[in-house]
């Protein structure tokens, strides 16, 4: 009998995922709030069925588990966990597309101990960035070289031909994790130093980069970078970084989003108005005759004239536009309007951008740059970019655990040679290709 697969979430990256799944005849449940959706995607497939739930109901997800071989979670990472020990329980192999978490780590061993593979990380960023840096760090070992520096960048944006709005930006993912995202700490090395910036300060620090043939953006750093220097076995880099590509604008418009207090996730104390502008008059303390571009651009130590003045205000931070009420902070209502605002149009097209750079040095003293670069387009009418890079490594992966092939239990990410080659091998067939170049030192 085929393997039975469970999809937890339908979201904008699960369709290229089923679609593989059921192309190679696997049985797959996808369990979602928005079950319409989820039929659409499974389609007329016999394979295929789309039911309703909500991450809350865990009597029905215990029964959906048990009734799988495999659970893809595609829910936002906070609910990760609890469905791995779902899995653990019932004795089920699991794949996320998110970090590693604490709490996922420490299931390491109990997943072990059952035989139960728990892969994570398989998704774009992470995921394909683990896997080709991977494949160039062990090619360069392998010829007795070592890595002194490695920096990787990721850019999820609009293609070019589709930038036509003032944040160069549309939301291929959900708007609320790109928003959270923004509000992370960051680390890295930098020449044998430790640097650290706290959240509210990470677009302060960014730099424009050009990526050649592809254009010049905004890399501003990811997250903790310092921990991939025992990850990838980078003993000898004295740097190590990564960071996230955006277009020009977009991280100092971001920090005074951050600072006029739009990414605050509780309630704001104090605030009874029904506006977008009246929730920002009040977050910049403004009186109620007072212009709000201008006060808003004081409370910023901007100019009136300024272009994040201006992109905030054609957001709508300014405006009339009541605010949802169904939900109650800050953050979230920047999430409607943000969705409202920078949806991708049917003739859209998406872009990833991906780009690694290293220097390597081998016996003898000679030095080479060494890059490598990804760039994948969506397609007009089909799936975005993001969503084939992010649910094909994905399909794959959960592919290759349940034919066996991937069998080293507890918890993972896509960083063994023996997991990544035939992934990366497999994305060429899709047209997900990375051009590499080296030069001498």
């Amino acid at each position: 009998m085929a393997k039975s697969v469970l999809v937890l979430g339908a979201g904008m990256v699960s369709r290229p995922l089923l679609v593989y799944l059921l192309k190679h005849r696997f049985r797959v449940t996808v369990a979602t709030r928005t079950v319409r959706k989820a039929r659409a995607q499974v389609g007329k497939n016999r394979l295929g069925r789309a039911v309703a739930w909500t991450a809350e109901d865990t009597g029905a997800l215990r029964k959906l588990v048990n009734e799988s071989d495999l659970v893809v979670s595609l829910l936002p990472p906070a609910f990760h966990v609890g469905v791995a020990n779902v899995c653990l329980e019932l004795g089920k192999h699991l794949l996320t597309t998110s970090y590693v978490s604490d709490g996922m780590r420490a299931l390491d061993g109990p997943a072990r101990e059952k035989g139960l593979v728990f892969m994570n990380e398989a998704g774009l960023d992470p995921g394909i960035d683990h896997m080709s840096a991977m494949r160039i760090i062990h090619r360069i070992e392998k010829k007795g070289g070592k890595v002194l520096s490695f920096r990787s960048m990721t850019g999820a944006l609009p293609s070019h031909g589709s930038n036509n709005n003032p944040f160069g930006y549309k939301f291929s993912w959900a708007p609320r994790g790109v928003l959270l995202a923004s509000r992370n700490p960051a680390k890295w090395l930098e020449n044998g130093r430790e640097v650290n910036i706290p959240g509210e300060q990470l677009f302060e620090n960014y730099r424009l980069e050009d990526v050649e043939g592809v254009g010049t953006f905004e890399n501003y750093p990811n997250r903790n970078s310092v921990q991939y220097r025992e990850i990838y076995g980078l003993n000898d880099a004295t740097t190590v970084y990564r960071g996230t590509y955006r277009m020009t604008g977009w991280c100092e418009t971001l920090r005074k989003i951050v600072a006029l207090g739009w990414l605050n996730d509780q309630p704001v104390p104090g605030f009874s108005g029904k506006t977008y502008g009246d929730l920002t008059r009040h977050l910049v303390g403004a009186g109620p005759d007072q212009d709000l571009p201008q006060a808003a651009a004081q409370y910023l130590n901007l100019e009136p004239y300024s272009a994040v003045i201006k992109r905030l205000g054609w957001l709508g931070l300014f405006g009339e536009e009541p605010l949802p009420g169904d939900r109650n902070n800050p953050l979230d209502y920047l999430n409607v309007l943000s969705l409202k605002k920078m949806s991708p149009g049917k003739q859209d097209r998406d872009m990833i951008v991906m780009h690694h750079e290293f220097i390597a040095e081998y016996p003898g003293g000679e030095r080479d740059l060494v890059t490598s670069t990804l760039v994948d387009f969506g397609v007009v009418g089909g799936d975005s970019a993001v969503a084939r890079t992010v649910s094909l490594p994905a399909a794959i992966a959960v592919r290759h655990i349940l034919e066996g092939k991937i069998k080293e239990p507890g918890v993972h990410i896509p960083v063994q040679a023996t997991v990544y080659r035939p992934i990366l091998d497999e994305l060429e067939k899709y047209g997900i290709v990375f051009r590499e170049r080296k030069k001498k030192l």
